[in-house]
């Protein structure tokens, strides 16, 4: 008898071994994988040990998407200044820069300096739209520019001469790592939720002043499709995470289908 139970501990301890260990198991196994953030192609990270056992995120295998991050300032810089006092100029906010990621490849610094240096491409004496030639892979619609519905073209965001900043309504350039400073131009509601913390992502500390990551706009929206083919959305839709496992012992999820309150169900019964 002694002996079985010593066998019955040994396998419990042996479990709990096995279920602690796992998640160490599964982080080293998804070490240099690479998943995304907010946007597939946009917000990519790439899995990497931060401390023994602790990956700085863990990708799903449904999606491909970041599930937990282990250290959410990996990374990230200060915001930076705005033009508007609201709660990143008291707080520590933090963004993912995103001029590495759109220059990964350097394509964005040779082809302006290859290309639009003024020369090859001459600078547009208009802002008047035009038939796009060239970035038909990159801008879907080109030669249609959905984004504004006709009323905007490239000129409106892009800088005429500096092509690897973006513009604001004064002519002065915009950094890529600051893309809300564009967006607010024409979105003004839109910006307000994001500043006022109801729209967007941030994750972090809660307490006030302590310190936030933010999402800025184009980590979650393609500013070149945003009417995402046919749905007339700007996010296209991710296939969700399966459901978590039942409780040991429950064999459906029926008592999240109850009625609650003093209607009577199917049967007449409170």
């Amino acid at each position: 008898m002694t002996c079985y139970r010593n066998h019955q501990t040994l396998f419990g301890l042996c479990l709990l071994l096995f279920l602690f260990t796992s998640p160490l198991l599964a982080t080293e196994n998804q070490t240099d994988q690479e998943c995304f953030e907010s946007r597939d192609g946009m917000s990519q990270v790439r899995v990497r040990e931060i401390s023994p056992g602790l990956a700085n995120v863990k990708c799903s295998s449904t999606t491909g998407g970041v599930l937990w991050w282990g250290d959410p300032f990996a990374g990230t810089i200060p915001m930076g200044d705005m033009d508007i006092e609201a709660d990143y100029s008291n707080e520590e906010a933090v963004v993912k820069p995103r001029e590495p990621e759109l220059d990964k490849n350097k394509m964005l610094t040779i082809c302006s300096m290859a290309c639009h240096d003024g020369n090859y491409v001459p600078i547009p004496h208009s802002k008047t739209p035009r038939p796009l030639k060239m970035h038909l892979d990159t801008v879907p619609d080109a030669m249609n520019l959905k984004h504004g519905k006709g009323n905007i073209w490239c000129l409106d965001c892009h800088h005429l001469v500096e092509r690897t900043k973006l513009i604001d309504n004064f002519g002065y350039s915009i950094s890529f790592n600051q893309p809300q400073k564009l967006c607010g131009k024409c979105h003004g509601q839109v910006y307000r939720a994001w500043r006022d913390g109801l729209h967007g992502k941030r994750i972090g500390m809660w307490d006030k002043g302590g310190k936030k990551r933010w999402w800025v706009c184009t980590e979650c929206h393609n500013p070149h499709d945003v009417e995402q083919k046919e749905r007339n959305s700007g996010f296209a839709q991710l296939r969700p995470e399966p459901a978590p496992n039942l409780p040991k012992g429950m064999v459906n999820a029926d008592h999240e289908r109850m009625h609650h309150g003093a209607h009577p169900d199917e049967t007449g019964h409170e």
